[in-house]
């Protein structure tokens, strides 16, 4: 059936206007070879005109606006002298579009203050998360890869201990990765431990610098362990991380869950689409979500593949790994 004569008028048209804008800050706005347009034409679907300081776009009403926004805040980086790459537009494009799902999906939560600067949640779950953990002695994140899920975890407690909530972080982690274990590595039980604790130490860099981590790490105020080494220890004040719980029986699982003492806070994270236990082995994360589901004072919260923040292609991949399993 032909589309009636008004039927193009759905398309939305807006303008930005990047007022004073210098030619070497509209060419970085732009991007080589108007890279950075490209890119937001990509991930939004949307069509760019640049002409001069004007740049007008086409498209569905959302992304059209959606586009504006990415454009304003990257105007504002520009002018204030400040460094525009993919990356940073990757997270800005991802954040606007979170931030455009419905408003009872918002949530306001102040932001955690590092040495890095703030750490925002990037869209609502993360904040959802970040105020679950502020608001829960227990809570999980649950998710695929690059979601945020561990990186916001560390921010909070580098909170709690600068704000004196607890004297102690441990960060803990199972000793079982595609196959390897413990024993087979060589080296000392720090030096074993550490390749699986990788992903903790480098977000504690970030945030703390590596001199004052190294600091902390000798007095113990930081402690690193295999989840083995928790068996019979109570930890009271301290904010406790158990990351790749999926790689947990429900024996360690609950060994770990009631190590938990006055003052302490518990965040565990995990991926139960990729356990690497042997081949029947059921994992205790998955075990412990159905029974811990609507017990008192713990959070459950569980992240998409819509909110990976990392390569704009690890999200399609997850979502393909998602399909290919309900085949």
């Amino acid at each position: 059936m032909p589309a009636e004569p008004g039927f193009a008028a759905q398309t939305h048209s807006e303008e930005f206007l990047a007022e004073a804008c210098t030619s070497a800050q509209l060419a970085s706005l732009a991007g080589e070879l108007d890279s950075h347009l490209k890119q937001i034409e990509r991930r939004l679907g949307v069509v760019i005109f640049p002409r001069g300081d004007r740049f007008h776009l086409t498209g569905e009403r959302a992304d059209v606006l959606a586009a504006r926004e990415v454009l304003r805040r990257a105007y504002e980086r520009v002018r204030q002298g400040r460094t525009l790459n993919p990356e940073w537009l990757h997270h800005c494009i991802h954040a606007i579009r979170l931030e455009g799902e419905a408003e009872e999906d918002r949530v306001q939560v102040q932001g955690v203050l590092t040495r890095k600067g703030w750490i925002q949640g990037r869209g609502p779950r993360q904040r959802r998360y970040l105020q679950a953990i502020r608001e829960h002695d227990l809570c999980f994140g649950i998710g695929p890869a690059g979601t945020g899920k561990t990186y916001l975890a560390v921010a909070a407690a580098v909170e709690h201990l600068d704000k004196q909530l607890v004297q102690r972080i441990i960060l803990v982690r199972p000793a079982v990765e595609a196959g390897e274990r413990l024993g087979f590595l060589p080296g000392s039980l720090s030096e074993k431990v550490d390749p699986y604790l990788r992903p903790l130490y480098d977000a504690l860099y970030e945030m703390m610098g590596f001199e004052k981590v190294a600091k902390l790490l000798e007095r113990q105020v930081i402690e690193v362990a295999p989840l083995a080494y928790m068996r019979g220890r109570t930890l009271n004040e301290a904010f406790i991380i158990l990351d790749e719980a999926q790689n947990t029986t429900p024996e360690q699982m609950k060994m770990f869950l009631t190590r938990m003492g006055f003052g302490a806070k518990v965040v565990v994270t995990g991926d139960v689409t990729q356990v690497d236990l042997p081949r029947g082995q059921p994992s205790g994360l998955v075990q412990v979500l159905e029974i811990l589901e609507g017990v008192e004072g713990v959070a459950l919260r569980f992240f998409q593949s819509e909110d990976v923040v990392r390569h704009p292609l690890v999200g399609r991949i997850v979502q393909a790994y998602e399909r290919g399993s309900q085949r």
